[in-house]
């Protein structure tokens, strides 16, 4: 289990320093597509760090301990970049809605200032709602185990170990669901409606033209919300024919994202996969003339 975790580790963090990097670099991506586009690298290279370092200390060296302190941080962290990465899909709906049914006023809404402010808000939003978890976990006072089936601490599964009432985090865990990821949800789908309803109105190679424009997104969105709902569902209503499936989801909620988003922009976004072409071509240049010297 160790080689595979070690390959997705290192392609996750190829991948969207890739990414950062060439959106950096060409002036022609400095759009507001490519900068949402960085952010979602940006916070799929942290979730990766975030996980990736300690899931590789129990497979290789087997070090299974983790610190309470350092435990609620890591969950911490890990739920406020899901609500992170929620949050830009949203504006990365947003921007599709506005360059498929406002393509003239493109420009003119989604300015520099506005991208700033939507971020401003995901930040604000996502700390507000995720700061009280470790605190809710913290006054939990005694614990039947100590023992996470886990190889990270995710709020679903501390608060089961724990011996006194956990109505509250019950309760506050399906608020954060419904007030972040539900309401993301339902803000994605009303802008495909809409994105779906201009579509149908235009000739038939506008309207192939303007879906491929919205594939990268489409996808990157059903990676992370097909894994998240599956997580959530095993959570909450455990099989005692499969006890394993809730860390097999957990693993793939975390680790498919950041591998497979760069994967899917390389692929289906032509600009992306022209400039991903000219750099690693220029590096294997380099590597072979530097063998030849």
């Amino acid at each position: 289990m160790g080689f595979p975790l070690i390959l997705m580790y290192v392609f996750a963090v190829i991948g969207n320093a890739s990414i950062l990097y060439i959106i950096k670099v060409d002036q022609d991506l400095h759009e507001p597509m490519y900068i949402f586009l960085s952010m979602l690298s940006m916070i799929d290279l942290l979730i990766a760090t975030t996980t990736m370092p300690k899931m590789l200390g129990i497979f290789l060296m087997d070090d299974r301990e983790i610190s309470f302190d350092l435990c609620l941080t890591q969950m911490f962290f890990i739920h406020f970049l899901s609500a992170l990465e929620s949050g830009i899909l949203v504006a990365m709906a947003v921007d599709r809605y506005v360059a498929i049914c406002q393509p003239l006023r493109y420009s003119s809404i989604l300015t520099s200032e506005k991208i700033s402010k939507m971020f401003a808000i995901i930040l604000v939003r996502g700390a507000l709602v995720l700061i009280p978890i470790p605190l809710i976990i913290k006054r939990l006072p005694l614990w039947k185990s100590n023992r996470l089936t886990h190889s990270y601490c995710l709020h679903q599964e501390v608060m089961n170990l724990a011996c006194g009432d956990i109505k509250v985090n019950i309760i506050y865990g399906l608020f954060v669901i419904l007030s972040v990821m539900g309401i993301d949800s339902l803000f994605i789908f009303f802008s495909y409606m809409l994105i779906i309803k201009t579509v149908l109105g235009l000739v038939e190679e506008a309207s192939m033209k303007a879906f491929s424009t919205c594939a990268s997104h489409i996808c990157a969105v059903l990676v992370y919300y097909i894994p998240l709902i599956g997580l959530s569902v095993i959570h909450r209503f455990k099989s005692n024919t499969m006890p394993n499936l809730h860390i097999l989801f957990g693993n793939v909620y975390l680790l498919l994202p950041p591998v497979i988003n760069p994967l899917i922009y390389g692929i289906k976004t032509k600009q992306i996969r022209h400039r991903l072409k000219k750099l690693y071509g220029k590096i294997i240049h380099r590597g072979k003339n530097s063998r030849n010297i």
